[in-house]
Parts: structure tokens; C-alpha cells; sequence
């Protein structure tokens, strides 16, 4: 592996093999990481003073926000670039616009603090989601949704 390294430098790939291993499920829980570092960061109250752990708190939910919101756009661009062949497209023919509001919707949650705007982007990506298992012949649900984003 060092040799590889040296010749063509440090590379990540999922994975133009290609391997055949695609889920949304990461993009999911990268939306709901991004709607809840937003209620979060709503409910942030600045106005305590001289007690530095809220200002903290605030910049480390940004950095999530953001790192997570660019990890929707990663994965969604995946299954866009990798998965998704022209017979998919002429089954669902609003995939390009759905995967093109839900990058939209990443960068708009990356620039602004919105959990309504956060929302939107999880509901994007269960909607893609659905297209993706309906794909492979499976009625698409998230039972679990709720328990995996927490009080």
C-alpha cells in the first residue's frame, strides 16, 4: 500500500470498482445530524454572558452542521454518479431534480441555520431513498428514524 501512496498519492473512492455496495442510509443520517445540530443551534441562548461553554457548544455544532451537510451532498453524488443508470431515470423521471434540490438543500443548510430548511433536506433524501429501494424491487421505510435522531 506504501508504494501505491508513493506513486499516485493518498486516494478515497467509494469506489469506482465498482463495488456494488450502495445504501442512502448514510446520507440519511447525515441529514439527520445537519436538522439536528439546527434545533440545537436554535435553541442556543447567547445571552448567557461570560460563560464560555455556550459559545463553545455553538461553534462545534456549526462544524457538525456544515462537515455533515457536505457528507449529504458526498454520498448523494455517489449514488447520483454510481448507482443511478438511464433506465432508473426513465422509471422516475424527477430523479435529476430531486437530487438536485436535495444538493441545493445540503449547501442552503451548510450557509444558514433552518430546521425547517433541515427538514426539507431529510425528507429529500428519504425521497430518493425510496427511488433507490424501489429500484431493487423493496418498499423503502425508516421504522427507526425517530429513535436513531433522538430527544
Amino acid at each position: 500500500m506504501k508504494i501505491f501512496s508513493k506513486l499516485f498519492g493518498d486516494v478515497q473512492a467509494h469506489c469506482d470498482v465498482p463495488c456494488g455496495i450502495y445504501d442512502p442510509i448514510s446520507a440519511k443520517i447525515a441529514a439527520q445530524t445537519v436538522l439536528k445540530m439546527a434545533v440545537r443551534l436554535e435553541a442556543a441562548d447567547l445571552s448567557q454572558g461570560g460563560d464560555i461553554s455556550v459559545p463553545n457548544s455553538v461553534a462545534r455544532y456549526i462544524a457538525v452542521k456544515e462537515e455533515h451537510a457536505q457528507g449529504v451532498k458526498s454520498e448523494l453524488n455517489i449514488l447520483w454518479s454510481d448507482y443511478f443508470k438511464p433506465e432508473h431515470l426513465a422509471d422516475h423521471p424527477n430523479l435529476h431534480e430531486l437530487f438536485w434540490n436535495a444538493n441545493k438543500l445540503a449547501g442552503a443548510n451548510k450557509q444558514g441555520v433552518s430546521s425547517s430548511s433541515a427538514k426539507e433536506l431529510v425528507e429529500a433524501v428519504d425521497e430518493i431513498a425510496k427511488i433507490f429501494w424501489a429500484t431493487k424491487g423493496v418498499d423503502y421505510s425508516d421504522p427507526n428514524a425517530d429513535v436513531r435522531f433522538g430527544a
